[in-house]
């Protein structure tokens, strides 16, 4: 079974307007798609923006047990951004598909895994008669993926389905999202500005009535005091805000003080099948997780996994095929509101189908928890893989405890992303105590 993995890390179906990405995203971007590597077996072709570093390969490798010969990367050439994101010249590119054809040496494709299955991924698969291998093709073909990922026809499917969402509204106009703002300040609360297409919370930003909100899932708070304020800003940030190209924009209730969950399922023809759920941790944007998550309590995980569940269901019933993440956040009265749908693999998919599945195992998944977090500052991957080694803290497939570097963002600013695998919270925050001492040294 040959499976074509793509890593296709950012898509419009994703961020809106590629071209309003800095160079740096990009190259942020192109070192996540090399975790593509934790889902690969041997025998698999895989697509990425680049080759892989040789250190990371063989961590990850190493881990899952995959041989890293038996494993096949196909580079296209650079497109209209660059060599850091597999935008869909790259993908259609002739010389490239030709590679790839040879690279496939007349194996079948059984399955095409790409971070965001949408239509351009189908064209390439059907370049090479594998249009089937792509779940939900028919769906993603006709821009389907578009609608999964999009933060207001979330809330339009989330009212259909009787799930709970803040607050708020969709507008098209100038004059509707200053009314829905201005209704929310004057009610007292503040209010949460959603771009249509964006990730990780960078298409957010949260008005009040003055600074002291603490943003959660925004990069900023911005003092809105009266009407005119509000005005302004809507004038000042309305090209921001419709993402340069006419998008609609959300406008709901802000809830300080919340805890942001998610819980993530694989959607298949007759139904959904929980992946795993976590506690995204934000400064002030979403820079890790813990799985499964801490703060909830059992009632609480148990209605974010049904409600989730229904969201599924109504996407399953359009055709929408492969992972689905559902965003929620629980406020400070316990309240279970749901925010976003994400239609791709996540930044949390390789922690459930990859390090849960193929490093912890079915039969200990239960009694582990996984830390994972972002921003390590590193000499360079190979010596931070040395270091936790010599230091006793790399992962122990005897004990399914220890340290993995997840991804290696050294090309972008010499950090690596890590996760503590431990027995509970208390014992991955311990971990996570020593590696940090370890480079702080």
């Amino acid at each position: 079974m040959t499976t074509l993995c793509i890593g296709n890390n950012r898509t419009e179906e994703m961020v809106g307007d590629l071209t309003g990405m800095t160079p740096l995203e990009r190259r942020f971007a192109g070192c996540g798609a090399q975790r593509m590597l934790w889902f690969a077996e041997d025998g698999d072709v895989l697509v990425l923006p680049w080759i892989p570093e040789s250190a990371y390969l063989a961590h990850v490798t190493g881990l899952t047990g995959t041989r890293a010969e038996s494993l096949t990367v196909v580079v296209p050439p650079p497109g209209v951004e660059g060599e850091d994101i597999l935008t869909p010249d790259r993908l259609a590119d002739p010389g490239f598909r030709a590679e790839l054809r040879r690279a496939l040496g007349g194996r079948p494709v059984d399955r095409v895994l790409a971070i965001s299955p949408n239509a351009s991924v189908v064209d390439l698969a059907a370049s090479l008669d594998a249009a089937h291998a792509v779940p939900g093709h028919a769906f993603a073909a006709q821009g389907g993926n578009a609608l999964v990922n999009s933060k207001a026809v979330f809330r339009a499917l989330a009212a259909g389905a009787g799930v709970p969402v803040p607050p708020g509204t969709v507008a098209t106009a100038p004059q509707h999202v200053e009314a829905a703002i201005n209704d929310l300040l004057e009610q007292g609360h503040s209010v949460m500005m959603k771009v249509e297409y964006q990730a990780g919370g960078f298409g957010n930003e949260i008005l009040g009535r003055d600074e002291q909100v603490t943003p959660v899932g925004a990069q900023r708070v911005v003092p809105l005091a009266d009407r005119a304020a509000v005005s302004a800003y809507v004038a000042e940030r309305w090209a921001w805000l419709t993402g340069g190209r006419g998008q609609r924009v959300v406008v709901e209730r802000y809830f300080a003080d919340s805890v942001p969950l998610y819980a993530e399922f694989t959607i298949g023809e007759r139904g959904s099948v929980l992946s795993g759920c976590g506690e995204m941790l934000m400064d002030p944007v979403v820079l890790g997780e813990i799985t499964p998550p801490v703060t909830p309590d059992a009632g609480v995980r148990a209605e974010l996994i049904d409600q989730a569940a229904r969201l599924c269901e109504s996407l399953r019933v359009l055709g929408y095929r492969g992972t689905l993440s559902a965003d929620a956040f629980l406020t400070p009265k316990g309240e279970l509101y749901f925010s976003e749908t994400n239609g791709r693999l996540t930044g949390s998919t390789h922690l459930h189908d990859a390090l849960f599945a193929r490093l912890v195992g079915a039969e200990h998944r239960g009694a582990r928890v996984i830390l994972e977090l972002a921003g390590l500052h590193v000499p360079s991957f190979p010596e931070a893989v040395a270091a936790i080694g010599r230091a006793g803290l790399a992962f122990d497939p005897a004990t399914r405890t220890g340290v993995v570097f997840s991804a290696d963002f050294g090309p972008a600013d010499g950090s690596v992303m890590y996760c503590a695998i431990a027995e509970d919270a208390a014992a991955a925050r311990a971990a996570e105590a020593r590696l940090l001492a370890l480079f702080a040294r």
